[in-house]
Parts: C-alpha cells; structure tokens; sequence
C-alpha cells in the first residue's frame, strides 16, 4: 500500500555508509528516493534495491552540470521535499604535511558540492514554501583532533552555512538541519579516507599513536547508520526539526565537553576582549 505522506528524497552518495542507509530506510517507509552515484555500476546496484529507487550520476563536484541536472530531475520526477548532502570523505594529515591541493579537495567536495546542490534544489523549495535540506556534517564539525585539520575545518564550514541558511529560509517554509554523527560503522574510516603520508619526524610521538588506534577501531565503532536512518527519517516528519542534532553518545560527550572549555576561555579572557571598545562606547 502505498504511503499517503510519501515524500521524494534526493540523497547523495548513495553507495555505501550513511547514504546507503538512509536511502534504504525512506525506501522501505514507502518514500521515493534518487540517490546519486558515481558510475553505472552503482547506478544498476542502487536501483536494484527496488521499490521508488532510482540513480543519478552525478558528481557533487561537477558543479556547471549540477544545476540542469536537477532541473532535468524536477521535469521527470517532480519537486524535491528532502535533500540529504551525505557525499563527503576524510582527510587525514599533519596540516604542515597535507598539500593544500587535499584542502581544495576536501572542500570541493564536503562544502562547495553542498551549497552547489542546495542552490540548485532552493528555487523549487522556495516557490513551493516547503522542504527540508539536510546537511550531514560531523562531530568534527564542533571538536577538533590532531591530524584531521582538513576534515574539520570542511566540517565546521558546513555547520557554519547550515546554520545561517536555516535562518534565511524558516520564513519561507523551509526546514535545515545539520547532523553532526559521533563514530559510526561506515567506511569514513576505511577505504573512504584520503591519508596524508608521514614526512616529518616532529610529529610523530604526538600522531602516529593517533592513526594506528583510528585504524584499530575501524569497524568496531559504537554508532549504528540504521538507527541513524531512522532518526533522519523522525526529523523530516517533526513540526520543529533541530538546526542542529548531534548522533552518539560519544558526539554528546566530547562536543559538551568542547563547550564547557570554550564557555571557559571566554571568561578568562573576557576581560581582554571587553578592552577593545572605544572609551566613549557604553559597554555591552
């Protein structure tokens, strides 16, 4: 029977991890989904999971074709009510170490891919006063670690824009959320991560131990992209989605503990930032 609240998700990288997931759960709960993919090959194991599924190839970095291709997209599958940005990798490195051509790499496709997809999804949302634009971020999005620079830097920018376009949009009907997951069974920590190799001897003692244990716990992490999906799938169906939702115990424990120390260091130096006012300015 078909599902009277149906709605048409565009999802990107749909391949394996979080996309996967999420794409598997929206089709089961009846709703129709276009996952883009990169080759034939995915397209034809996408669309072999049946029900309202259907590929795109589309790279999220191809920017001048992204925007006719969803123009293509709303004349033969109608309007988008969700888009779920999920296409994105790591990167792992020293910064001093990493070539700044990775950095571009990383934004091209965590950050720039986003907002290219989010522009091209908006006029439809807006003209219709309804949607919901989903941007999976990361906890890395709000606490930092040695080694994933790159990463973090992509993943703080997109909580940035999130954040800001959520209050552009909410007078037009518009719902976006950014969802920052902790550590999850996906391939982030596979054979999706980009690694920098090792040059400098300095950073050794402070990084190797670093990367051997994310290695280690590869596979073995707490997070599960089905409970995940089935979060997403509560939001989009909430009256009041968060701006923000963090996913795992371990995203709810460091990302506090990044705030607690932050509200700290702001009351340490308050004094300091409170200096900088002209004499005749009333103080805030």
């Amino acid at each position: 029977m078909a599902n009277p609240t149906a709605k048409t998700f565009l999802i990107t990288g749909v391949s394996s991890g979080f996309g996967k997931a999420f794409a598997i759960a929206a089709l089961q709960a009846g709703h129709k989904v276009i996952g883009t993919v990169r080759n034939d090959a995915a397209k034809q194991a996408f669309e072999k999971l049946g029900g309202h599924a259907t590929a795109l190839i589309l790279d999220v970095t191809d920017f001048d074709n992204i925007p006719p291709a969803i123009t293509a997209l709303h004349q033969t599958a109608g309007p988008i009510d969700v888009l779920v940005n999920n296409a994105g990798y790591g990167h792992e490195g020293i910064l001093e170490e990493s070539p700044l051509s990775d950095l571009i790499a990383q934004f091209n496709v965590n950050v720039f891919g986003a907002v290219a997809m989010i522009k091209a999804v908006l006029p439809t949302m807006r003209q219709r006063k309804s949607g919901h634009i989903i941007n999976i971020t990361s906890m890395g999005g709000f606490i930092t670690m040695p080694g994933i620079s790159y990463y973090c830097g992509s993943k703080f920018a997109l909580e940035g824009i999130s954040e800001t376009l959520a209050r552009e949009v909410a007078h037009l009907g518009i719902h976006v959320t950014a969802i920052a997951p902790g550590s999850f069974r996906t391939d982030w920590a596979g054979r999706s991560m980009v690694r920098t190799e090792r040059s400098i001897d300095d950073y050794n003692t402070l990084f190797d131990p670093i990367r051997d244990a994310r290695t280690a716990k590869n596979g073995q992490q707490a997070g599960d992209p089905a409970k995940a999906a089935q979060v997403l799938l509560d939001i989009i169906n909430h009256e009041t989605p968060p701006a923000h939702l963090l996913l795992g115990a371990d995203a709810v424990v460091l990302v506090r503990d990044k705030m607690a120390s932050l509200a700290d260091e702001i009351t340490r130096w308050e004094d300091v930032s409170r200096s900088t006012a002209f004499a005749d300015t009333p103080s805030a």
